[in-house]
């Protein structure tokens, strides 16, 4: 009995097993007619596929039945670890630790400092910009002259503060050639700041407080004074006769009374307008003894804003090039 119960299992078994292929056989005959089914009812001519009717072209509840990726399947193969080496030097030694660089010792020498700056350069260049032999001060809110080096030959300090103008302020800057002052709150300068200045041809003191010019070098070539507050009794007597290089004297705006006679043969352009001037002698421009004179260099004489009727002076012109410029009636 026991034996023919054992052959009846073992029948079953095989059974079971031939019966699996079998099922398996007819699954994948079965899925081409089911592919080409489904194919079958789709309208070529009429063919629209949207969101709306993917469901009905397609059945998704039989999406996977009808595709079998199980061959597609990529296989992964277990791999085994590599061989350790039998060589001890080929593994790094983690026991060890990398040595941390050693920092060197301070020096104990004392710090490098910078050459020296000569100290007759240091106020001027440190406070200014100094390019070549010009230096330039403007707009640095200085309330005084810096010192200078020696070689300067241009001084722009305009737009300052500068209140005061001293004898020491240009000592032994005989190259110094032109002063450009324009714009400070001068109210007062020394008699002698820019006498013994051998080489200045251009002093330029517009926009300021002054009420007395101070002496001028005798190589003075261009002299402009205005928007100031100089009278008559603030200019030297006969101040600018012996000035034989004085080409432009312009001292519009001020409080003059008169004009400053007598005038160097030199002069250009004089430029008295907006003053309080209201006479002139008759040789204040020309030598009234000598009716052959002609001063071809004075073409530009201007006394306009002044109270002074110029009709009045006939004889007062006629050694000039043309009138000057100003009130005739």
């Amino acid at each position: 009995m026991q034996t023919l119960a054992w052959l009846g299992i073992a029948s079953l078994c095989l059974g079971a097993a031939w019966a699996v292929p079998a099922k398996e056989e007819r699954r994948k005959a079965e899925k081409p007619k089911a592919d080409l089914a489904l194919y079958e009812n789709l309208d070529l001519d009429n063919y629209d596929l949207t969101l709306d009717n993917y469901g009905e072209i397609l059945d998704l509840s039989n999406y996977e039945e009808l595709y079998d990726y199980g061959d597609l399947a990529p296989k992964i193969e277990v791999g085994t670890l590599a061989p350790r080496p039998t060589d001890p030097v080929a593994l790094p030694d983690l026991s060890t630790t990398a040595e941390t660089p050693k920092l060197q010792p301070p020096t104990t020498a004392g710090p490098v400092h910078p050459a020296p700056i000569p100290v007759q350069r240091l106020p001027s260049c440190l406070l200014c910009l100094c390019i070549g032999t010009s230096v330039y001060c403007d707009d640095a809110d200085l309330e005084h002259i810096p010192p200078l080096p020696p070689e300067t030959t241009y001084l722009y300090a305009r737009f300052n503060r500068i209140g005061a103008i001293q004898a020491s302020d240009f000592t032994g800057l005989k190259k110094l050639k032109r002063i450009d002052l324009t714009s400070n709150f001068i109210s007062w300068a020394d008699a002698d700041a820019f006498r013994l200045l051998p080489s200045l041809q251009e002093l330029i003191l517009p926009e300021n407080r002054l009420t007395a010019l101070p002496e001028l070098p005798r190589s003075i070539v261009r002299l402009d004074a205005r928007l100031n507050r100089i009278p008559s009794t603030g200019l030297r007597p006969e101040a600018f006769r012996d000035l034989k290089q004085l080409q432009f004297l312009h001292l519009s705006d001020n409080q003059l009374d008169y004009i400053p006679a007598p005038l160097p043969e030199s002069l250009r352009s004089l430029h008295l307008q907006n003053n309080n001037i209201q006479t002139m002698h008759e040789d204040t421009f020309c030598n009234s003894q000598d009716h052959s004179q002609i001063r071809r260099a004075l073409e530009d004489i201007r006394l306009d804003g002044n109270p002074i009727n110029l009709s009045l002076f006939p004889n007062a012109y006629f050694c000039l090039p043309r009138l000057p410029t100003g009130r005739f009636f």
